[in-house]
C-alpha cells in the first residue's frame, strides 16, 4: 500500500454515498454532521443498525451497502484496555474485512490512532516505526494490517491516524483538554502528572471530520497522521482552560512517577495533501469546546 496519501481525484468530487460505521461515537457522529452540512449523501450506522459482535453482523452490514459506497470505519470499543477488549475489537474488524473483501466499494477509510507508534518516537511521521506499547495501540495496528490484506484490490484504502482528540461532546474525559476544561468550568482543582511537563499534539474533533471529508472528496489512498504540528505542555493546557473558564482554579502538581516524554509531529505530508487546510489552534478549540456549567 502507498505510504503517503495519494489523491485519485485531482479535483474534489463528491462520492455517490458515504457509509459511516460507528456513527454513534465521538468521531463518527461529528463526521456525519460535517458531511451532511456539506451536502453529502450519508448513511450513519450505529450498533442499533449493525452490531459487529453479533453472529449476523456480516450479513447485516452487507445489506446496508450499495455498489460504489465509500465506507468509513470508525467503530471501536475504545480506549482498548484489556485482552478481552482487544479481541472484541479484532472480531469487529474481521466482519468489516470480510465484507470489504467482497463488496464493490469506491473507497475505504479507517480511523486509526497515533498510538500505533513506539513510545520513544518523539517526532512522528507516517513512516515512523509501529511498535505499540498499549492494547489500544496494538488494536489499531492489527486492524490496519487486517484491512490492508482484505480490501478488494483496486479499492483505495486510506488510513488516518489522529493524535489526541478533544471537543465538546467527548465521552472519555481523558487527561488533557477534555478533563481540564470541565474541571475548570466547575471551579474544581486540576491535578497534573508531575508538573505537566509532557508535550503532546491535541487535535480538535471538527478538524478530524474536515480531514476525513477532504480524503473522501479526493478519493485518497495511503496513510496520513492527523495532527496540528504544535505540541503543548499539559500545564499550559490547564492554564488555558482556567483562563477561559474565568474562575479561580488551583493547578496542582504531583510527585512524578514516570520519565518525561514528548511527542511532536512532522506534518509535511498533511500540508502536501491538503495545502489549503489549516488546523484549529488549541486555545481556539478549547474555547469552542467549553460547556456551560
Amino acid at each position: 500500500m502507498t505510504i503517503m496519501l495519494e489523491h485519485l481525484n485531482a479535483t474534489e468530487t463528491m462520492p455517490t454515498r458515504v457509509v459511516v460505521m460507528g456513527a454513534g461515537g465521538f468521531v463518527g457522529s461529528t463526521l456525519v454532521k460535517n458531511l451532511q452540512k456539506h451536502g453529502f449523501n450519508v448513511l450513519g450506522l450505529t450498533r442499533k443498525n449493525v452490531d459487529l459482535l453479533q453472529a449476523n453482523a456480516e450479513h447485516a452490514l452487507t445489506e446496508c451497502l450499495q455498489p460504489n459506497d465509500a465506507l468509513v470505519m470508525v467503530s471501536a470499543k475504545a480506549p482498548c484496555k484489556s485482552v478481552a477488549m482487544l479481541m472484541e475489537n479484532l472480531r469487529m474488524m474481521e466482519v468489516v474485512c470480510n465484507v470489504a473483501s467482497k463488496a464493490n466499494l469506491s473507497q475505504v477509510i479507517y480511523i486509526s490512532s497515533d498510538a500505533v507508534y513506539a513510545d520513544d518516537v518523539t517526532l512522528a511521521t507516517e513512516t515512523s516505526v509501529q511498535q505499540p506499547s498499549s492494547f489500544h495501540g496494538m488494536m489499531h495496528s492489527v486492524r490496519e494490517l487486517m484491512l490492508t490484506q482484505s480490501v478488494v484490490k483496486g479499492t483505495p484504502l486510506a488510513i488516518l491516524r489522529p493524535s489526541l482528540l478533544y471537543g465538546e461532546q467527548d465521552p472519555h474525559n481523558g487527561y488533557g483538554p477534555n478533563k481540564f476544561r470541565r474541571l475548570a468550568a466547575h471551579g474544581e482543582e486540576i491535578t497534573l502528572f508531575g508538573n505537566g511537563e509532557e508535550q503532546r499534539d491535541h487535535i480538535y474533533i471538527e478538524d478530524v471530520a474536515d480531514i476525513i471529508r477532504l480524503t473522501l472528496l479526493h478519493r485518497s489512498k495511503g496513510t496520513l497522521n492527523i495532527a496540528t504540528g504544535v505540541s503543548t505542555a499539559f500545564r499550559a493546557i490547564a492554564e488555558q482552560a482556567v483562563a477561559i473558564a474565568g474562575k479561580k482554579v488551583e493547578i496542582k502538581a504531583t510527585e512524578r512517577k514516570n520519565p518525561i516524554t514528548h511527542r511532536h509531529f512532522d506534518i509535511t505530508a498533511c500540508h502536501k495533501a491538503f495545502p489549503k487546510f489549516h488546523y484549529t489552534a488549541l486555545e481556539q478549540g478549547l474555547a469552542k469546546s467549553c460547556e456551560p456549567v
